[in-house]
């Protein structure tokens, strides 16, 4: 009967469920709990192995340049523009449901890139899809969107999705598809849904980076509306990369 009942759960896809009955049937200690605390800690065990499968299958969508970036391993040295507890105090907020956005301006190899992967992964943790993006490769990624026919679905996907990714903005030229597009991903985005920008251009350039000055004003004014601004300071992170386990990948 056991055998038949844990293949009937994995029938009905209660995985973790079906996992859960098979180890307390190994476990003679199982035998002395009561009916309702078995079966709640085979409902609590098919909880916990959705949310896993959940934020594995976000991370995986994410497409993070450093997935295996954690919040937790946040590098808290004297001198890079901001303590371990205003940064966890931040990670650990209300911004993705907020819809907020988090600008993270700082020199090369400061880690930028790294922390804006980290604060998307710990989205994914906690239920929320997330999407990365560089900047300088979206002209060519769009071109090959619109050629496929898929342009109009990809800006939809990413009007949904919800904290985005937009890293190495200002370290190319725009031109004016790139440009548009941008305005309609930030357009879609404002006060609805968390958007964090990784930039080594500091944020009263980038005026002048857009170009087109009424396009500049109405994307700034969306983007900038809610907008945590953090610059990160000290030494490249690059040296400590080569020398050791990597902590903060180059931004």
């Amino acid at each position: 009967m056991l055998h038949q009942t844990i293949a009937q759960l994995r029938e009905l896809k209660l995985t973790g469920m079906a996992d859960a009955l098979q180890r307390q049937s190994e476990q003679a200690a199982s035998s002395e709990l009561a009916f309702e605390q078995r079966l709640a800690l085979l409902v609590q065990q098919e909880c916990d192995y959705r949310h896993q499968r959940r934020s594995a299958r976000l991370l995986q969508q994410a497409r993070l340049k450093y997935p295996q970036a954690a919040i937790e391993d946040f590098d808290s040295r004297p001198g890079r523009g901001i303590e371990r507890t205003h940064f966890l105090s931040l990670a650990l907020g209300e911004w993705v449901q907020a819809g907020q956005t988090l600008i993270l301006t700082g020199a090369t190899g400061c880690g930028k890139t790294w922390l804006s992967c980290a604060l998307a992964q710990y989205a994914c943790r906690q239920g929320h899809s997330a999407r990365y993006l560089r900047v300088p490769r979206l002209a060519e990624e769009l071109r090959t969107l619109r050629a496929a026919g898929s342009y109009t679905k990809w800006l939809a996907q990413l009007a949904k999705t919800q904290v985005l990714v937009l890293d190495d903005w200002g370290l190319v030229g725009l031109d004016a598809l790139t440009r548009e597009t941008l305005m309609e991903i930030i357009d879609d985005r404002a006060a609805t849904r968390a958007t964090l920008i990784s930039s080594q251009l500091p944020i009263e350039h980038w005026h002048a980076w857009i170009g087109e000055p009424a396009l500049a004003d109405a994307l700034l004014d969306r983007l900038l509306a809610q907008a945590h601004r953090i610059v990160l300071k000290g030494e490249s992170m690059r040296a400590a990369i080569r020398s050791g386990p990597p902590k903060l990948p180059d931004a």
